[in-house]
C-alpha cells in the first residue's frame, strides 16, 4: 500500500491496522484522539449480519488507541441532517443520526464512510468535538453548517475557534451526477455566487451530459461563509475512489463496498 502522507495528514501503518491522522489535530493530542481507517487486513466497519467482523475491527481500534470498547458511540446513519449533542450523561437516541457532538471525555464518536465526507470539528477552548457524516445529501442539507451552529448553541463555542478537518472522500472528477442532483446543489448554493467553481458539465464517453461536483469545496465555502477561519479548515487532499486499494469506496465497489470509520474523542 502506498504512503498517503501529505502536507495535511500522516499515514500511520501498524501490523493490524492503518489509518490517517490530521497534523493539525495532532497538535492537541494531549486533549483529543482521532483517526480515519484504511482497509488493510480486511478492516471494515460495515454491519454484516451474523458476522463478528465489526466487533473485531472496533477492538483493533480500541487496542491501538487504548480506549474501552464499550465507550464507542455509533449511530444508525441514513443521510440525514440530524445531529445529537451528548452532554451531562443524558440518554440519547441514535436512530437516523448523521452527526455527533460532545464535551464529555472518553465518548468515542464513530461514524462510517465509503466516499462521503467525514468532517471532524474541534473547539480547543471549550473542549468540544464533533464527528459529521456529510454525503451529497448531507451537504445539500448543510449538515456541516448545522453542526457548527449546534456547537455554538449547545456548548457556547466561538466559530472563530473551531477547527474543521475534512477527511478522505470522493473527489470532483469521480462525483458524476445527473441533472436532477446538480439542480439540488444549484438551488441550495446559488447564494454563494461561486457555482462555476464547484460544478462542471461534460459530455461523457456515451455522449450523455453529466455533471461533476466538488463537495469538499462546497463544504469549505459554506463553513467560511459561516465564519470559520480559512486556515482552520484543513482538507485531507485524498480521494477514496482514486485510492480504492487503500479505502473502501461505494462508487468503486458498489454494493460490495465495505466501510471506513472516522473516530474522534476527548481523552
Amino acid at each position: 500500500m502506498k504512503d498517503l502522507t501529505n502536507s495535511n495528514v500522516i499515514h500511520i501503518k501498524r501490523k493490524e491496522i492503518e489509518y490517517i491522522q490530521f497534523k493539525k489535530l495532532l497538535e492537541y493530542s494531549d486533549i483529543i484522539e482521532h483517526c480515519y481507517t484504511l482497509r488493510k487486513n480486511e478492516t471494515d466497519f460495515r454491519k454484516y449480519e451474523g458476522k463478528d467482523i465489526l466487533e473485531k475491527n472496533y477492538k483493533k481500534l480500541a487496542k491501538e488507541f487504548k480506549f474501552e470498547y464499550g465507550n464507542i458511540i455509533r449511530p444508525f446513519q441514513t443521510h440525514t441532517d440530524n445531529i445529537v449533542s451528548i452532554k451531562n450523561n443524558e440518554e440519547i437516541k441514535l436512530d437516523k443520526v448523521d452527526g455527533l457532538i460532545t464535551n464529555e471525555k472518553d465518548k468515542v464518536l464513530s461514524l462510517t464512510y465509503a466516499d462521503c465526507i467525514p468532517v471532524y470539528m474541534f473547539d480547543p477552548n471549550k473542549k468540544v468535538v464533533a464527528n459529521i457524516h456529510s454525503g451529497w445529501k448531507g451537504t445539500v442539507q448543510k449538515i456541516s453548517e448545522k453542526a457548527v451552529k449546534q456547537m455554538i448553541s449547545d456548548f457556547e463555542c466561538d466559530v472563530k475557534n473551531i477547527i474543521c478537518c475534512i477527511g478522505p472522500s470522493i473527489c470532483k472528477k469521480h462525483f458524476e451526477v445527473d441533472e436532477d442532483v446538480m439542480l439540488q446543489f444549484k438551488k441550495v448554493f446559488e447564494y454563494t455566487n461561486r457555482l462555476d467553481e464547484v460544478i462542471e458539465s461534460k459530455i461523457n464517453s456515451e455522449g450523455v451530459k453529466k455533471y461533476y461536483i466538488d463537495t469538499v469545496k462546497i463544504n469549505r465555502m459554506m463553513l467560511e461563509q459561516l465564519g470559520l477561519k480559512p486556515e482552520n479548515i484543513i482538507e485531507s487532499q485524498i480521494c477514496t475512489v482514486c485510492n480504492n486499494k487503500e479505502f473502501h469506496s461505494y462508487r468503486a465497489d458498489k454494493e460490495k463496498s465495505g466501510r471506513n470509520t472516522a473516530i474522534i474523542y476527548l481523552k
